[in-house]
């Protein structure tokens, strides 16, 4: 898994073209606004790509066009060539849009508006009012209530794929037409898997290709498939065996099965044949594609991980953006964090080792090498080692 990933031994992926080939192995990458030291998808990169800067992804998006932000597992970042293969979720979203009185006249106005007048946010789109929303109508989340209509509307092109975001200015998104920046061809092309049961086939094979190793049983891994009970699990698992697309690995003490893409046994003959990596420190991102499914990170590597974001801060046993702390083949502890933009400083506010670690000077020095690399990703000059300010 580690190997997979470029966690383990020499750096795998450098620079823009390494970013965007492990978004390209893994399907997608979790984006969530929250920045306390980087954005998920920015703290993903940064642990794997060497060279990475927070511009590197930025400019995927935004200039080179060759990555788009779309809903797969929960808000994401895919590649744009991607694209056709979520054509029923768009088709979901224009079929549920129907159903509201008068949403149609109101995305008439904004295609409208954006024609001479882009990029726009919520704030500047000239729709006034409200409406009343409910989540069905986003298959990527939406909310319930009564919601600002220009956010509504907007939220709702993005999902039917009328619409693109452009860029972002902090948690600010801003719209722009599809068309100004999908390649025509992916555009319209038909959904290549039209079928649900292939669709959702695909869907597997690329999760656990994100992940590395999964076992069949329920997990976060899967989410937002949609149709993906135990049963349609089962058969999907079945026929991706039968097809040799998948290998079924059994590993030592761990009841259940795990496993893996059939084009990665060359990895666990790697790994079996070598025992010994160079030592690399990382600290891994909360919503990391190898974080997916937490229990399975608990079953084969003994780390139990929680993201605290959303804990009440009086009931939490660490901290509020905790990151795993990734040393060699083990998770070593957690360290929380604080970037701070106006005095470029990085303020470690605490590390927590896990019982099983024997501190030394080398492990010690590889954590420091770690955050220096951290300070730098975070544009920061100066490291506060100190607790808070």
């Amino acid at each position: 898994m580690l190997l997979k990933h470029g966690l383990l031994g020499e750096y795998k992926f450098v620079g823009k073209q390494g970013a965007l080939d492990f978004i390209h192995q893994v399907g997608c990458i979790q984006f969530d606004p929250v920045d306390s030291c980087g954005k998920n998808a920015e703290l993903t990169l940064q642990s794997r790509v060497k060279g990475f800067t927070k511009q590197t992804l930025n400019e995927l998006l935004y200039i080179d066009r060759r990555l788009v932000d779309y809903p797969d597992k929960n808000l994401s970042i895919i590649p744009v060539e991607n694209w056709p293969y979520f054509a029923r979720y768009r088709q979901s979203a224009k079929e549920s849009g129907l159903r509201f009185d008068g949403l149609a006249e109101l995305e008439a106005q904004a295609i409208d508006y954006l024609k001479t007048n882009s990029p726009v946010n919520s704030d500047e789109l000239p729709i006034s009012g409200s409406i009343h929303w409910h989540s069905s109508i986003h298959w990527s989340g939406g909310w319930n209530g009564n919601t600002n209509a220009a956010r509504a509307v907007l939220e709702q092109l993005y999902s039917t794929g009328e619409l693109v975001i452009h860029h972002k200015n902090g948690t600010r998104k801003y719209y722009d037409l599809a068309k100004k920046y999908i390649p025509a061809e992916l555009l319209i092309a038909d959904d290549p898997l039209p079928d649900e049961f292939e669709h959702q086939k695909w869907r597997v094979l690329r999760r656990i290709g994100a992940v590395g190793l999964l076992w069949n049983r329920p997990s976060d891994a899967w989410l937002n498939i949609w149709g993906l009970k135990s049963r349609q699990r089962n058969e999907v698992f079945k026929e991706l065996l039968d097809e040799g697309k998948i290998l079924e690995i059994k590993v030592e003490d761990l009841k259940d099965n795990l496993f893996c893409r059939a084009e990665d046994l060359s990895l666990i003959e790697t790994v079996l044949q070598k025992d010994k990596f160079k030592p690399r420190c990382e600290l891994i991102a909360p919503l990391d594609c190898m974080m997916w499914d937490r229990k399975l990170i608990r079953a084969l590597f003994g780390f139990d991980y929680t993201w605290e974001i959303y804990t009440p801060a009086d009931k939490r046993k660490y901290g509020f953006y905790v990151l795993p702390l990734l040393y060699c083949d083990n998770f070593i502890g957690r360290l929380e964090s604080v970037a701070n933009k106006k005095t470029s400083t990085l303020t470690v506010k605490n590390i927590w080792y896990e019982d099983s670690v024997k501190q030394n000077n080398i492990i010690r020095t590889a954590i420091e090498k770690c955050i220096k690399r951290f300070a730098k990703f975070n544009e920061c000059n100066k490291i506060n080692t100190n607790g808070p300010d």
